[in-house]
């Protein structure tokens, strides 16, 4: 039984980020729930990791779309990741590189790309349905 808005979110396992993500996506989506896939730097493992990984987030992303009815992805990367830890701008690269990646799934729902900064605020990267 779907008993409100979803959007799904794949993020860090890091636990500075969770509140953060969840209250963004709430807020900027008007969404009741936010499903939730972690993975240790996960904007890494869209764009490098191994088959495994990927196709697990794959998986766990088409389950809620389909079993809950999210309308939208958002892949998240963030500052002093530990699992990714790379430079700010190798990081924004990676998460436009993974929104065009997520795109080519073709599960017809908005994709976001999301970057936590030091202060934990979210700034949009990349929205599917906004033409920059």
């Amino acid at each position: 039984m779907r008993d409100g808005k979803f959007a799904t979110a794949i993020n860090c396992i890091d636990g500075r980020v969770q509140v953060p993500v969840l209250d963004w996506i709430r807020s900027y989506l008007n969404v009741d729930y936010v499903d939730l896939i972690t993975e240790p730097g996960p904007d890494k493992v869209i764009t490098y990791g191994t088959e495994w990984a990927y196709n697990s987030i794959f998986e766990k992303a088409t389950l809620s779309i389909k079993t809950l009815g999210s309308r939208s992805i958002s892949i998240v990367g963030h500052y002093d990741c530990r699992a990714n830890p790379i430079s700010k701008e190798e990081h924004i690269d990676q998460i436009q590189r993974s929104v065009e990646i997520i795109e080519e799934w073709r599960l017809g729902v908005r994709i976001l790309g999301l970057w936590v900064n030091e202060w934990r605020y979210v700034d949009l990267i990349k929205d599917t349905e906004k033409k920059y």
